[in-house]
């Protein structure tokens, strides 16, 4: 995958960009990415797919479809929603953390009982709608365990309970990866080339 933007973390504008700069980032990267791309794309072959690609995301719809649940997919995003919104937002602690992860754990479970009501196989935007819900119970999961890990404030991660920027343990990025049903936390250095990191101050 070629991608352009924040989603690739190239960390131009630090760990906090400035208002717009997210458009100039897409827009120097969007057509670098684009060129790579093409690149690539003129001297390799198709890649081989399995027999069944489609099969997971194919069985998640069906389980939707045919499943005679009583949660309402449309509360229970709003349920998420405001939890994020108030426990792993802007200004954020680890015990309210640790409660929020403890509430994504529940909602999950809620999940498991959702129910759809158009099983149609047309423009089900009911159908869609509760599949995206399902993968965003996962960002925010994903998004709570990485916030309470990291003990320091960065950026637009600001911890009432760690208010300065710790370089000497956190100057890494944090991944995520999903194994045997478990979170696995990891690292990948920062690679800083002209500019060293400081503090904003203004």
């Amino acid at each position: 995958l070629f991608g352009a933007g924040e989603c690739v973390c190239v960390c131009v504008h630090g760990a906090n960009r400035l208002g717009t700069n997210s458009f100039l980032d897409v827009v120097v990267f969007g057509k670098h990415a684009g060129l790579k791309a093409a690149e690539y794309a003129n001297k390799t072959e198709f890649g081989k797919l399995p027999q069944d690609a489609e099969a997971d995301a194919r069985s998640q719809f069906e389980v939707l479809r045919k499943g005679s649940g009583k949660e309402n997919v449309y509360d229970l995003s709003n349920e998420m929603k405001n939890l994020m919104f108030s426990e792993v937002g802007i200004y954020r602690n680890g015990s309210a953390m640790e409660g929020a992860i403890d509430k994504i754990l529940a909602l999950k479970e809620k999940y498991k009982d959702v129910k759809v009501s158009d099983t149609g196989k047309i423009f089900n935007t009911e159908l869609l709608n509760a599949w995206e819900f399902g993968n965003l119970l996962d960002i925010a999961e994903v998004v709570a365990i990485s916030a309470l890990n990291r003990t320091e404030s960065r950026g637009g991660h600001s911890r009432e309970d760690y208010p300065e920027r710790d370089d000497v343990n956190w100057l890494k990025h944090t991944l995520i990866t999903k194994k045997n049903g478990k979170l696995e936390i990891s690292y990948k250095p920062v690679v800083i080339t002209k500019h060293q990191p400081k503090a904003r101050v203004y």
